[in-house]
């Protein structure tokens, strides 16, 4: 099946549908209708070739009188992360309590599905810019509605910080339709501008402040730990496991090709903004006492490390951050389930009041245990082969390569230690007597994280796949950044 606007459809019908399922089943009918559109995937990952470019194409006219198409179509780019979306989301959905959750919270779920996998097969901007703000309204509804704390506070900010962003980028494309010869909003029309250096260098800026504030790249990283911390567990995932990965892809789909000359002129600035990153987020979350709070930090390191391999311009750092975006959001996703399941055994997530747990649910602490070392890059462990890569891919880079390298090294010694020390809090240690009663995981929670675990493994034994994918795509990519900074 080639259809590739049934990736899209699907969870459009299955919004709409969820919405006026108010019963308990509401959570079934969600996984059911979300593996489905998985099962849909298939098709397109075993016939996919990566030498072949962009695959399964579909354009139709969608406002004749702009020239706007609604365009879709999957490369080895986009391939590895609509397979990350439509792969975790049925796993985010299967987490959730189905006593607290009915049918509008999985609509919403779903619609931000919808706005995910435009982001990630769109080959217009207009397209993107739709899916790109489609995306973000039912990730607001979800962590204003159900989640903790000054929510609405925390999340208005979330909201402002990334539609200010997404403004600087209408404006961009709005400009860059201006400039192609016959009004275009394509990809392909954008990305063969040959515009002057000057006017490369604002649009850099326009496109980077969006991607950088979702990512989020530091200083722009302000508004992530308390929103991650009150989401509900199920936010928390989608956001760190999958929206995020839409800062990191526009700035290859989108940025690297249109703005070639403010990428060689602003680079540096923003690899060293990434590696401060690393350092700056892996310090505070030695200090964090919140294990979800601690968790949100490791993010910004590990995204920094990302970013940075975005922004070497090498196939090695490239690569690695196409694989590392696949197994960040399924060690993230693992890791934001655990101290959900924890705190729902206990009502905490203090380490302070925390300990001794393994004791009492030896199948969490193991499957916990893996998760960890997959997060710090233990070699035969998905994260390893991706940070290998990131780390080669910045010491490649010309000028201040060994240095970035250094820095950005940082990442696996200090993750080390706050993760280990994570574990060690929540796992090792005398069992305080309050927690004597608590119980292992067992039936779905022992499913979801057996199938997060085996992926820790089965990537970081087997990660040719998932390089091949994208390995020529990345290629094409930097011969034509190439011949543009020429």
């Amino acid at each position: 099946m080639d259809n590739l606007f049934s990736l899209l459809l699907l969870p459009l019908i299955s919004a709409i549908v969820l919405v006026f399922v108010r019963s308990d089943r509401a959570k079934w009918v969600a996984l059911l209708l979300s593996l489905i559109n998985l099962g849909l995937t298939v098709p397109f990952l075993l016939r996919f070739d990566p030498q072949a470019g962009v695959q399964f194409e579909q354009m139709w006219v969608w406002i004749e009188r702009l020239n706007v198409n609604f365009h879709i179509g999957l490369d080895g780019i986009s391939l590895p992360l609509v397979l990350l979306t439509n792969g975790l989301i049925p796993l985010i959905i299967a987490t959730t309590d189905h006593t607290r959750f009915k049918g509008n919270f999985y609509a919403l779920v779903l619609f931000m599905q919808l706005g995910l996998l435009l982001v990630f097969t769109a080959l217009d901007a207009f397209s993107f810019y739709v899916g790109w703000e489609i995306a973000l309204i039912p990730i607001y509804f979800i962590c204003a509605l159900w989640g903790t704390g000054d929510r609405v506070a925390t999340n208005l900010k979330f909201f402002i910080y990334t539609f200010a962003g997404s403004i600087l980028m209408l404006i961009g494309i709005l400009y860059l339709y201006q400039q192609t010869p016959a009004g275009s909003f394509e990809w392909t029309a954008f990305a063969g501008l040959n515009l002057p250096e000057t006017t490369q260098h604002w649009v850099f800026w326009a496109f980077f402040l969006a991607f950088a504030i979702k990512i989020p790249i530091l200083p722009f990283h302000t508004w992530q730990p308390n929103t991650y911390v009150q989401a509900p567990a199920a936010g928390t995932m989608l956001l760190s496991g999958i929206m995020l990965k839409m800062g990191v892809f526009g700035l290859i789909r989108w940025l690297l090709p249109i703005a070639p000359l403010g990428v060689a002129e602003y680079g540096t600035l923003v690899m060293t903004l990434c590696v401060i990153g690393i350092v700056y987020a892996s310090l505070i979350a030695f200090r964090q006492d919140d294990a979800k709070r601690l968790i949100a930090y490791s993010s910004i390191a590990h995204v920094g490390l990302i970013s940075g391999g975005v922004f070497s311009l090498t196939v090695d750092g490239l690569q690695g951050a196409m694989i590392q975006m696949v197994n960040h959001g399924i060690s993230v996703v693992g890791l934001f389930f655990v101290i959900d399941l924890i705190e729902r055994r206990t009502g905490s997530r203090s380490l302070s009041e925390l300990g001794g747990l393994a004791s009492r649910t030896p199948k969490l602490a193991i499957a916990f245990l893996i998760l960890v070392m997959g997060a710090v890059g233990l070699p035969l462990t998905n994260g390893f082969i991706g940070e290998f890569l990131l780390l080669k891919g910045l010491f490649g880079t010309a000028g201040y390569g060994l240095w970035y390298a250094v820095f950005g090294g940082l990442t696996l010694i200090l993750g080390a230690v706050y993760m280990l020390r994570l574990y060690q809090k929540t796992m090792l240690g005398e069992l305080p007597e309050q927690w004597f009663s608590v119980s292992d995981i067992k039936s779905t929670d022992v499913v979801i994280l057996g199938i997060l675990v085996v992926l820790v493994v089965v990537i970081g034994v087997l990660p040719n796949y998932l390089l091949e994918l994208s390995e020529p795509a990345i290629n094409n990519l930097l011969q034509q950044i190439s011949f543009r900074t020429a």
